[in-house]
């Protein structure tokens, strides 16, 4: 097998959530549709029903033939049925939507690990 096949044999999927929530902005028992860009990162805060998450990517400096590493935040909806599942410092996958607020234009998917304890 080639290297590619075994790492999204690994790459866990994200964790369905059983319980039913009233919540009309859910992507699970709710009316959301998700669709475009899906993202994974660090959940840096949590609020209530949003977190903002945080990942690295590379990006190319065309004057210095480079790469910069750098730093996006991202906020998103965070359905009430996975409040308590998610917190801070998990990884989390999470897509596009429709825009929910000014800032809000992705939903979380699920948690894909949990937080790492650098001891």
């Amino acid at each position: 097998m080639t290297e590619k096949v075994r790492n999204k044999q690994k790459e866990k999927k994200p964790e369905l959530v059983e319980t039913g929530c009233n919540d009309k902005n859910c992507h699970v028992h709710g009316n959301l549709k998700t669709r475009g860009r899906t993202f994974k990162g660090k959940v840096i805060r949590k609020f209530h029903k949003r977190i903002t998450i945080e990942f690295e990517r590379m990006i190319y400096i065309r004057k210095y033939e480079r790469y910069a590493k750098s730093r996006t935040k991202i906020h998103a909806r965070l359905p009430v049925c996975m409040e308590d599942k998610i917190n801070v410092g998990d990884l989390v996958k999470i897509q596009e939507c429709r825009p929910l607020s000014k800032i809000i234009h992705f939903a979380v998917l699920g948690k894909i690990k949990d937080k790492e304890d650098g001891k």
